[in-house]
C-alpha cells in the first residue's frame, strides 16, 4: 500500500477527518476597516449573470468582486512593504501550501483580556509540553475569536482584539522554523498593532522574512495541539498580494 492510497483509505473510513477552517464568504463577511484617509477594501459582492433564464437557459453563474484580503485569506510576502521584492501569491511554492500545524490555545487568556498578546514565553511553554514547532509548518493561534464573526462590531471589538507581540512576531519570523502564522481574527496582527513599534509587527516581520499569514480561520478548537496537517489553497492571482482561500486540516482520529 502506498502512502497516498493509505491516506485515501483513511479518509474514506473516517480514520482521518477533514476539518474545514474556512469562514463562508458572503456580503456579511467582516472586512478590515482602515482610517478614512487610506484606500479601503470592498465587501464581497455576488452579481448574477444568469439563472436558468433568458440570459442563460441551462446554467446558473455569477460575477463576484471583493478585495484580496476578504474573509479567510492568505497573505503573501509582497502584501507588506517589507516584502515588496518577494513573491506574490501566484509564486508561492505549492509545497508551502501543505504542512504540519501547531495549535497554541490562548482562548482563556483572550476571553479575560481582548488585548492579550502572545509572547515568546507562551510559545516556549507550548514547546516544553508538545515538542518543537514543526519545520515548514504553521503556528495557529486559537483565541476563540471565531465565535464573534457573525457580528462585525463584536468581531472588531473597537480595535481590541488579541494578537502577537512585537518580540514574538520577530522571533517567529527570524528564529522559529514555521513558514506562517494563522489566526481567527480579521488580520494577523492585534487590534492595537497600529501603535506598536514597528506597527503591525506580524505583517512587517513575517512577510518581510518571506513567510505567510492566514486570517479569519474557524474551528481551530477541533484541532489537536500537534499532528494536524494544514492545506491552504489561495487563488494564484498574478501580482496578487493575497487571496481568499479554502483552508482545510487533516486530523487523525
Amino acid at each position: 500500500m502506498t502512502l497516498l492510497s493509505g491516506l485515501v483509505g483513511a479518509l474514506s473510513t473516517g480514520a482521518v477527518e477533514v476539518v474545514d477552517l474556512t469562514a463562508p464568504l458572503s456580503a456579511r463577511t467582516p472586512i478590515i476597516g482602515l482610517p478614512e484617509q487610506f484606500g479601503q477594501t470592498r465587501r464581497f459582492e455576488l452579481t448574477e449573470i444568469s439563472r436558468y433564464d433568458a440570459a442563460g437557459p441551462a446554467w446558473y453563474w455569477n460575477n463576484f468582486a471583493t478585495g484580496e484580503h476578504t474573509g479567510t485569506h492568505f497573505d503573501a510576502p509582497i502584501h507588506w512593504v517589507t516584502g515588496r521584492e518577494l513573491p506574490d501569491v501566484s509564486q508561492v511554492p505549492p509545497k508551502h501550501l501543505i504542512g504540519p500545524a501547531a495549535v497554541l490555545d490562548v482562548s482563556a487568556e483572550a476571553a479575560a483580556d481582548p488585548d492579550f498578546l502572545v509572547e515568546v514565553e507562551h510559545v516556549e511553554a507550548w514547546q516544553r509540553t508538545h515538542g518543537p514547532l514543526p519545520e515548514g509548518g504553521w503556528l495557529l493561534v486559537r483565541t476563540g475569536w471565531d465565535a464573534r464573526s457573525e457580528d462585525d462590531d463584536v468581531y472588531a471589538n473597537a480595535g481590541h482584539t488579541p494578537g502577537v507581540s512585537v518580540a514574538c512576531a520577530k522571533w517567529l519570523a527570524e528564529e522559529a522554523p514555521v513558514i506562517g502564522v494563522g489566526v481567527e481574527t480579521v488580520g494577523t496582527d492585534a487590534g492595537a498593532a497600529h501603535s506598536f513599534d514597528p506597527p503591525f509587527p506580524c505583517h512587517s516581520y513575517l512577510l518581510g522574512a518571506g513567510k505567510y499569514g492566514l486570517t479569519q480561520l474557524r474551528n481551530l478548537a477541533a484541532l489537536p495541539p500537534t499532528g494536524a496537517v494544514l492545506i491552504a489553497s489561495p487563488l494564484p492571482i498574478v501580482d496578487g498580494s493575497g487571496s481568499p482561500c479554502r483552508v482545510l486540516a487533516l486530523v487523525e482520529q
